[in-house]
């Protein structure tokens, strides 16, 4: 099964790993491209040193296609845009702004952008800066989340713009990946799933509290702020969301008491395994996962499963 995105990325399957905060090292995304994906280094507010040192590690343990995501809020941006047009990576996702003013220096090291965006209008206007791509990501996700669903902003978004576009947020399994196709996509991004995989290392106990989760066991936080992030239920959420309803029947909300609860918690779920005060970022599909696998089974499945379903449906459609 070939995509455009394929061929753009040289990748062989249309699988994007999602560049998880903590979770989305050099061991996981190397394993995912070369399981034959596209593996992507996560770099949050992370200083050029880092960075360099993350994709250096990168490249001793693939010689695949591999991504760098650069959060656009980092207070060390502009480094790390020179740092990773200078490292000769070749894919770049960014996210929490726009990656216009960066365009000219992207291109000229001929790095293929794609923006991850949660609306039709930030589609169209990445599209309008040069984006190479767009991810668009539904409230399905972990993490920072936008409002609109995958199933109803993915075919409005390819609808919109000319280049191709990814789907993100509820994509579980195969079924998921055929129904995004169906819907116009030309690829989609992985994030929970990935978290268990076995080259993952997320803390055990994060992953156990993924396998454990039922349909019901996410929940937003941050509704207030403006900045809305999905979860596993814990006792931080509890706390969080009790402070996020006091704060809003106030006339001048405390939004640094709100920051102060939630400051460090991905890292105490994602390193050191804090179950009860952990920010357990997990998408909505964590009631689908039962095990762990490696990256290549994971790959493996969606793909199967997706030509599965999508050769199912032409035969019923065809009899």
């Amino acid at each position: 099964m070939k995509s455009v995105l394929c061929e753009m990325l040289g990748i062989e399957y249309p699988i994007i790993q999602g560049a998880m905060a903590w979770v989305a090292d050099a061991d996981l995304a190397s394993a995912v491209s070369n399981a034959g994906g596209l593996g992507m280094i996560g770099t949050g507010h992370d200083p050029v040193e880092i960075v360099n040192e993350k994709i250096a590690d990168m490249k001793t343990k693939t010689d695949k296609p591999f991504g760098v995501n650069i959060m656009l809020l980092n207070s060390h941006v502009e480094e790390v845009v020179k740092a990773v047009c200078a490292s000769g990576v070749k894919v770049v996702t960014t996210g929490a702004g726009s990656p216009g003013k960066y365009m000219d220096q992207f291109k000229a090291a001929g790095i293929s952008v794609i923006p991850v965006v949660a609306s039709v209008a930030l589609a169209r206007r990445m599209e309008k800066d040069g984006a190479d791509a767009v991810i668009i990501e539904g409230m399905e996700s972990g993490g920072h989340i936008g409002k609109s669903t995958t199933i109803t902003l993915l075919p409005q978004v390819v609808d919109a713009v000319d280049v191709p576009v990814i789907a993100a947020g509820g994509i579980g399994d195969g079924r998921g990946m055929a129904a995004a196709f169906m819907l116009g996509a030309a690829g989609v991004q992985v994030g929970t799933r990935f978290v268990v995989a076995r080259e993952s290392n997320a803390h055990q106990n994060f992953k156990d509290a993924i396998l454990k989760a039922k349909d019901i066991d996410t929940v937003v936080t941050g509704l207030i702020t403006g900045h809305p992030v999905r979860v596993l239920r814990n006792r931080l959420t509890r706390e969080y969301l009790k402070a996020e309803k006091e704060e809003t029947s106030k006339e001048k909300p405390d939004f640094d008491r709100l920051e102060k609860i939630g400051t460090g918690a991905l890292r105490k779920a994602v390193v050191e395994g804090d179950k009860n005060y952990g920010s357990m970022m997990a998408g909505q599909i964590a009631g689908m996962i039962t095990k762990e696998e490696t990256c290549k089974e994971i790959i493996e499945d969606y793909m199967t499963t997706s030509k599965k379903m999508i050769l199912a449906q032409a035969k019923l459609w065809t009899e």
